[in-house]
């Protein structure tokens, strides 16, 4: 129930439009009773047993079981209907009932169609509302979240659950309000008619909970299944298509059509065993129908036939309206079984909106808008998954640095040595497990993440670009760019001649995540996106590792270009981009081993930075 009242949180902004849709459903439903009673007047007409010159309310034995309230609404009708439909011949009462019976019809039709109107409005909008605040909230989690989560099952969460959670919503306020209702008006009007008959159709009902509690229990089970297992076949349809060149330079389409066939297979035979324990409820509920119908005909006959205690017309409308609880029964079977499935796909939801983000603001953050001194680790270390692990091994280990405003800092050493995760805690990627970082004196979680991140630039190896145009993916975040600044930007990151030999040239398609784009080129919109941004803190992570030649000296140029008075972090495997760094920072096994200048480091024999500068230029 809790899960429940939490979904219902994102229906209360549209409250005025759930409770029109809920009042158009009462009136269908009293309509609906209105025009199944109209069918025994109907037939009165027709078999002409109306004929009395004058009406005479009675109470007959068989009413005895029946309240007097309801007794003398039913009285008052029966007299309406006989003073004003059949006061004339045979052909006007059939007439009149007719015209009637079409108007209820009409009202009936009207009011189905408001409700349905009505509350697909409330279901879209809350669909809209849960898939908004699910990517909104993504964004907001740490890419420590994202490392432990398949895409996939992240993009199935965001689409697949929340279809689920809408019809449970369905099921809530629509299902179980208007069949309900239905079922409690055509009660009341074959309790009307005959008391014993009525309370014999009921023996059929206890059956019927039986059935749907057992069928609900399994559904449960295979509705959170289910959604895992589509939750697989994303995943590896999302890695599939984002790797495909790899997957067709290793000639292995055939080993990933088997991979997603077993997954395909494994939803079939699950899609498979809950669609049949959902169907078996129909028919069963459909069996039980008829076996009670069967009863109710023969003794509702024996009535008619032998005893008189009901009129022809009256049976007759009796069996069409206790034929008509059919339906609303049924579909309350199912609802069951639904408010199961929404129940496993509202956890999976809420499972990732109860995921607290590991970076997150102060209570009073401090907003920063100029980088004016230093950025300092004192003592820093830094591990993944701290909380979880039980042998932790630090990435990081006691870094302590001052770099000044200004400077150039080259990160070098072997891989996994720490490079990318000490550049990753400034824009607060991620915190560190201990010491702590400071620009400006102040303490990176006393920032406001926002503003931090305004003042800091990255430039990747591998670059993230978005299949939408050149202009905007230059322009990135900043939308009132001018032609003059983007095309200042461009220049100076070396991309103006490539990108006027596009076809549209800034209003270029480069494809996704710049598919249609060569590695240098790529890279240098990129830079033109970090030249436009003009932060004063530039992060470069092995921005020329994956370029030729001819490439990596554009890249390297417009690099400078960038760096010039701001302060950069430079990450790099090849030395020789780093020779002019005022410092280079040598990580090892977690920790500093040394710092200096490209000289002052080659100078050290037996030194990390020598050992590398070597193997390189095979000194």
């Amino acid at each position: 129930m809790k899960t429940f009242f939490r979904i219902t949180g994102f229906i209360k902004p549209y409250w005025k439009q759930l409770a029109l849709s809920i009042a158009a459903t009462i009136m269908f439903s009293i309509f609906s009773g209105a025009s199944m009673y109209l069918s025994i007047p109907l037939f009165e007409a027709l078999f002409n047993e109306h004929s009395k010159p004058e009406y005479v309310a009675t109470t007959p034995p068989k009413y005895k079981a029946v309240p007097n309230e309801i007794i003398a609404v039913k009285h008052e009708i029966e007299k309406w209907l006989h003073d004003k439909i059949f006061s004339g011949t045979n052909q006007e009462a059939l007439l009149g009932i007719c015209i009637i019976l079409a108007l209820f019809y009409l009202f009936k039709n009207v009011f189905d169609y408001i409700q349905s109107y009505l509350m697909a409005y409330v279901e879209q909008r809350m669909m809209m509302d849960i898939r908004n605040k699910l990517y909104a909230h993504l964004h907001n989690l740490s890419l420590g979240y994202f490392t432990n989560e398949r895409v996939g099952n992240l993009i199935s969460r965001i689409t697949n659950d929340v279809n689920i959670v809408n019809s449970g919503i369905s099921a809530t306020f629509v299902t179980l309000i208007k069949e309900p209702l239905l079922i409690l008006i055509f009660f009341l009007l074959a309790f009307t008619l005959s008391w014993k008959l009525t309370l014999l159709s009921l023996i059929v009902f206890p059956l019927f909970l039986i059935v749907i509690s057992t069928i609900g229990l399994r559904l449960h089970k295979q509705s959170g299944i289910m959604q895992e297992k589509m939750a697989d076949i994303t995943s590896v349809l999302q890695e599939t298509i984002s790797n495909v060149k790899v997957v067709k330079a290793f000639a292995m389409e055939e080993f990933e059509n088997k991979k997603f066939q077993r997954e395909t297979f494994k939803y079939f035979k699950t899609i498979l065993k809950m669609t049949r324990i959902r169907n078996i409820s129909s028919p069963t509920t459909e069996l039980l129908s008829i076996f009670a119908a069967t009863i109710i005909i023969w003794y509702g006959g024996s009535q008619v036939l032998i005893t008189g205690e009901m009129k022809a017309a009256e049976f007759l409308g009796f069996l069409i309206i206790i034929f008509q609880l059919m339906p609303p029964v049924k579909e309350l079977s199912s609802v069951s079984n639904r408010l199961h499935e929404f129940t496993a796909a509202a956890k999976r939801v809420f499972e990732i909106l109860d995921t607290r983000p590991a970076i997150r603001n102060a209570k009073n953050p401090i907003i920063i808008s100029k980088f004016k001194k230093d950025i300092v680790f004192e003592n820093v270390n830094f591990a993944y998954d701290a909380r979880q692990a039980t042998d932790v091994v630090e990435v990081l280990n006691k870094i302590n640095l001052n770099i000044k405003k200004g400077e150039v800092i080259a990160i070098v050493g072997p891989s996994g040595s720490g490079k990318t995760t000490l550049i990753d805690l400034i824009p607060r990627f991620y915190d560190p497990t201990g010491g702590r970082i400071l620009i400006d004196g102040i303490s990176l979680t006393e920032i406001d993440v926002l503003s931090l991140r305004k003042l800091i630039g990255i430039v990747t190896q591998e670059t993230i670009l978005f299949n939408d145009t050149v202009r905007n993916n230059i322009a990135y975040g900043l939308p009132n760019t001018t032609d003059a600044d983007l095309k200042k930007a461009t220049s100076a990151a070396n991309a103006t001649q490539f990108i006027n030999e596009m076809p549209n040239k800034f209003e270029t398609i480069i494809g996704d995540r710049g598919a249609k784009l060569s590695g240098g080129q790529r890279q240098r919109l990129s830079i033109a996106r970090a030249i436009l941004k003009n932060p004063p803190i530039m992060i470069f992570d092995e921005a020329t590792s994956a370029l030729d030649s001819e490439s990596e000296n554009l890249v390297q140029e417009a690099i400078e270009r960038l760096m010039h008075r701001r302060t950069s972090f430079v990450i790099a495997h090849r030395l020789s981009t780093v020779r002019n760094a005022d410092r280079i920072i040598v990580l090892n096994k977690s920790n500093i081993v040394q710092i200096g200048k490209h000289i002052e480091l080659l100078k050290d024999k037996k030194g990390v930075y020598r050992k590398l500068h070597d193997m390189q230029f095979q000194l």
